[in-house]
């Protein structure tokens, strides 16, 4: 730790230089830098401090009894905090820092598929509100469905740590429930696939042909009618040697639209290629071919009981609060996943 502390000290150092502004795109870099060691950081000096705290407090104990009670709540607090530098620490993969770019597509299930989508897109919103991470609006290419919910959804999360936690995500999601959509007297199951990207940095530089892309434009705008954009503003690029393809429709124009998409393509792309070097959760990103029965990573189960179950192997989390979940609280599935690859990755290097 006194390494990162160095390093955060060496760029709060550069802040401080008259200059630093001169150049806004490299001083953003560097701002969002402080932010990610300082995330790691400040953890660990709070802990530290604690530690030093009850230290003190157990010796004032020994002389005196009447201490023992007050130990007791620095304790605890300090026991969270220790979990959550655990955590933090867990997350050393080259990009785990990085912002999240998520995107949610409905799979078997019609309508009510559609709809469970655009329930998880509110639960991840949530899930990052209450995490201190920002969703910026103007980048959420979202493209609703005719009757009910969404076709599909990009969004970012932005954040230190937001891919680290989110990529636990990755995979197709099931819902079991009472569709709202039909005669209301069967259940109904749908699913809906969730994946998950870092946003690469600027000095990543990954080159593809112009001959291995297909270009399509598409119109975008609203669900319909006299007032719908027209434009064929929308672009999406294939990478034919892969059938990898990305979209975007978040702008007017189409120029950037283009640019949106083809970042998007090299970053699932380097994704796909950092995870088979790494040769553990590339079955994540393979598992989504078919969004249906069987390839889920858990399942949420609203009826004839309720229940959240991880289906993963090695991951052994399970709730009856469903409502909570689906209203932000990823936490114990987050958590569990990341000392599951923690412990793999161990594993590999005994």
């Amino acid at each position: 730790m006194p390494g990162k502390t160095a390093y955060r000290n060496s760029l709060e150092a550069k802040q401080s230089e008259p200059d630093f502004w001169t150049n806004q795109e490299k001083a953003k870099g560097i701002i969002a830098q402080i932010k990610v060691a300082n995330s790691l950081v400040k953890p660990f000096e709070e802990l530290t401090a604690a530690t030093t705290e009850i230290k003190a407090m157990a010796e004032l104990a020994e002389e005196d009894a009447s201490f023992e009670a007050e130990i007791e709540p620095v304790l605890s607090k300090a026991e969270t905090q220790y979990e959550a530098f655990e955590l933090q620490t867990m997350m050393s993969g080259k990009h785990d820092s990085a912002t999240a770019i998520v995107s949610i597509k409905p799979g078997a299930g019609g309508t009510d598929a559609c709809d469970w989508a655009n329930i998880l897109f509110r639960a991840y919103s949530r899930w990052a509100q209450r995490h201190g991470f920002d969703i910026p609006k103007d980048e959420i290419d979202l493209e609703p469905n005719l009757e009910a919910g969404i076709a599909s959804v990009s969004f970012k999360i932005v954040g230190p740590y937001a891919y680290g936690y989110m990529q636990s995500e990755i995979g197709v999601h099931r819902l079991v429930r009472m569709s709202p959509f039909g005669s209301g007297d069967t259940r109904q199951t749908s699913f809906a696939a969730v994946d998950v990207l870092p946003e690469l940095p600027d000095d990543i530089e990954i080159i593809i042909k112009d001959t291995d892309l297909e270009w399509q434009h598409f119109s975008t705008g609203g669900p319909g009618g006299q007032h719908q954009n027209k434009t064929q503003s929308g672009a999406r690029c294939i990478h034919k040697p892969t059938g990898i393809r990305a979209e975007s429709r978040v702008d007017k124009s189409q120029h950037k639209n283009k640019d949106n998409a083809l970042k998007l393509l090299k970053a699932r792309l380097y994704a796909i290629e950092e995870q088979k070097r790494i040769g553990d959760t590339v079955k994540a990103y393979d598992a989504k071919g078919e969004i249906a029965f069987g390839s889920q990573i858990r399942s949420y189960i609203m009826q004839p009981y309720t229940l959240v179950r991880e289906e993963r192997e090695g991951i052994d989390v399970k709730t009856p609060a469903i409502n909570d979940v689906l209203d932000g609280d990823f936490d114990q599935f987050m958590h569990a996943f990341l000392r599951n690859k923690s412990a793999k990755q161990n594993k590999t290097k005994k």
